[in-house]
C-alpha cells in the first residue's frame, strides 16, 4: 500500500515527484485483495505492482529506506545503498484472517500509511541531508505513536 500511495501523492507533489519501491521479506504471490479495497476506497487503482522480495533491490541506492512492519524489522537487511533507513512499526493487516477484521485492519493501515506518508512529502526531500531525513522520516513516526503532551490546562466551556 506504501508504494501506491506514495506514488500517486509524489506524482503531484510540487517540489517534485518521488519514486517508490515496495518489497517483502516474505512476499505473497499477488496484492492483497483487502489492500486493493482499501486503496480503491480512496481513489487509488493499484495493479501495477506484484509483490517483491527485498532481495530484488540489495545493492541498489535508496535516498530513504523505511520498514512498516512489526516483524520486518528483524527480517529486514541493512540496505548498505540507503542514505537513510527508519523503522514505522505498523501491525501486519494480513495477519488478520476474517473479511470484517481484515478490510478493518487494512483500512487502519491505509490512515496510518497516509498520515505519515502525507508528512513526509510535505518535507523538502531533495534538500535533506540523509541524517536529517532520517531523523525527520523518524519523527513523523514517533509524534504520530505518542504525540507530544499538551501543556497548560483544558477548559470547559458551558453554552
Amino acid at each position: 500500500m506504501a508504494e501506491a500511495i506514495i506514488t500517486t501523492l509524489g506524482a503531484t507533489r510540487p517540489m517534485g515527484t518521488v519514486v517508490a519501491d515496495s518489497a517483502g521479506s516474505r512476499p505473497a504471490s499477488s496484492v492483497n485483495e483487502y489492500a486493493l479495497a482499501a486503496l480503491s476506497a480512496h481513489g487509488i487503482s493499484w495493479g501495477r505492482s506484484q509483490p517483491k522480495h527485498l532481495e530484488q533491490f540489495l545493492g541498489q541506492q535508496f535516498a530513504l529506506v523505511i520498514t512498516v512492519c512489526d516483524s520486518a524489522r528483524d527480517a529486514c537487511p541493512v540496505f548498505v545503498g540507503a542514505a537513510a533507513q527508519v523503522h514505522w512499526g505498523l501491525p501486519d493487516p494480513a495477519a488478520h484472517l476474517g473479511a470484517a477484521t481484515a478490510r478493518a485492519a487494512f483500512a487502519r493501515t491505509y490512515t496510518a500509511l497516509v498520515t505519515r506518508l502525507d508528512a513526509l512529502l510535505r518535507l523538502p526531500l531533495e534538500s535533506m541531508a540523509p541524517a536529517a531525513l532520517q531523523a525527520a522520516a523518524q519523527a513523523i513516526h514517533d509524534q504520530i505513536v505518542a504525540p507530544p503532551a499538551h501543556s497548560g490546562h483544558q477548559r470547559a466551556t458551558a453554552p
